[in-house]
C-alpha cells in the first residue's frame, strides 16, 4: 500500500509546468536613489503602483532589471524597471525578450511624454518615439516601433527651460495628485492591452 509520502510525490510530479512568459511589461527610469520620483521615471512610478496593486516585489535581477512575474488575465507577464540609464533601456528589453521569446507586439513600455500636460495619458499601439530616448532605443533594439506604449504627461518644458533639466526634475506639490490620478489606472490599462483590446483602451483612457 502507498504511504502518504508515495502520495504527495505523485502529485508534485503531476504539477502542471508552469505556464510560460507571453508579455513582458517594461516601465522606463533612471536608477537610483537619486531620480526617485523624478519626471523621467514615470515609467517606474507607475510598476510601482502595478506591484502595489498586484502584490509583487520587483527586485530580482535579471536581464539588466529588477524583475518579478504575475499573472494577468490568465497570462503570464514579466514585469520589468530596466536598471540600465534611460537612452539604453532598449539593451535590457530585447534580453527579456530573446530569452522568452516575445514578439514586440506583447511588449508593453510605459514611459514619460514631455509633450502632453501632465497627468494625461496617450496609449499607442505604435510610432514614433517623440525624442523619448528610452522609447527609441528600445525600437532601435527591437528592429521596430511596432510595441505598444503607455505613455504619461509630465508637462510640457517652459519656453527656454533646458530639457535634461526639466525632465530630472520633479513635479510641484500642487501637480502630484493629478500625476498620480494618471499612473493609478496604468494597471487598468495593462489588461485590455494584453487582451488584444488596445482600441478600447485608447478609447477610455486616452
Amino acid at each position: 500500500m502507498s504511504s502518504i509520502f508515495d502520495l504527495f510525490r505523485k502529485i508534485e510530479t503531476e504539477k502542471a509546468p508552469p505556464a510560460p512568459v507571453t508579455h513582458i511589461v517594461a516601465g522606463l527610469g533612471n536608477y537610483g536613489r537619486e531620480y526617485e520620483g523624478t519626471r523621467h521615471n514615470a515609467g517606474f512610478s507607475a510598476i510601482d503602483i502595478l506591484s502595489d496593486r498586484k502584490k509583487l516585489s520587483v527586485t530580482r535581477a535579471k536581464f539588466d532589471a529588477l524583475t518579478d512575474e504575475t499573472v494577468i488575465n490568465g497570462k503570464r507577464i514579466l514585469v520589468m524597471k530596466p536598471q540600465l540609464y534611460m537612452n539604453l533601456s532598449g539593451v535590457s528589453v530585447k534580453k527579456a525578450a530573446d530569452f522568452y521569446k516575445i514578439p514586440a507586439e506583447n511588449i508593453i513600455v510605459i514611459c514619460d511624454d514631455i509633450n502632453l500636460d501632465v497627468g494625461k495619458l496617450r496609449i499607442r499601439r505604435k510610432g514614433s518615439d517623440g525624442g523619448q530616448k528610452g522609447l527609441r532605443n528600445i525600437a532601435e533594439q527591437l528592429g521596430t516601433d511596432a510595441f505598444p506604449r503607455i505613455r504619461v504627461g509630465v508637462g510640457k518644458v517652459p519656453v527656454g527651460g533646458d530639457v535634461v533639466s526639466w525632465v530630472l526634475g520633479r513635479l510641484p506639490a500642487d501637480e502630484r495628485d493629478t500625476f498620480r490620478h494618471a499612473l493609478e489606472k496604468v494597471p487598468d490599462i495593462i489588461p485590455l492591452i494584453i487582451d488584444g483590446n488596445i482600441e478600447k483602451a485608447m478609447c477610455d483612457y486616452n
